[in-house]
């Protein structure tokens, strides 16, 4: 891998370095998270919608060249996944801040508990996307409670 490929790997797939903040590098890359909701919620829900596909796609594959580099499976310090996985908990719902605060609660207890079938992708896809898919799985179940809470308030 080229030197220049492999600092974009890295600094991607750490969400800029966020993978290296140590005990909870999950919860940084999360907040890392919330500056790309920010700017993605200017956007239309369609538009939205486009992009967290295309950011999807575009995570497993930065997540599998990172993999690569640190040659370790799905190691902590790849938290790429944690914002796709964000994003798609803030799917379709407004920036405010007890938005994003509910959505950052729900994704991270989420993320941690691993709901089927986020469990079962963690412990069987291998590569970029079973590293994105599993927090995927976690955004849209934390995107369904979150919807449900926003329509009973």
């Amino acid at each position: 891998m080229l030197k220049g490929n492999r600092f974009f790997f890295l600094l991607l797939g750490t969400g800029f370095g966020s993978g290296y903040f140590s005990p909870a590098p999950g919860t940084a890359g999360t907040v890392v998270g919330i500056c790309f909701f920010w700017c993605f919620s200017k956007f239309s829900p369609l538009l939205y919608l486009i992009t967290l596909l295309s950011f999807i796609f575009f995570s497993a594959w930065i997540a599998d060249g990172a993999e690569k580099i640190f040659q370790q499976k799905d190691t902590r310090t790849i938290v790429i996944d944690e914002i796709a996985g964000f994003l798609v908990t803030m799917l379709w719902v407004p920036f405010t801040l007890i938005n994003v605060g509910i959505g950052f609660f729900l994704f991270r207890l989420l993320d941690i508990l691993k709901p089927y079938p986020a469990g079962w992708i963690d412990r069987n896809l291998s590569g970029g996307w079973g590293i994105v898919l599993d927090d995927v799985a976690s955004g849209i179940y934390a995107n369904l409670i979150l919807q449900g809470i926003r329509q009973w308030m």
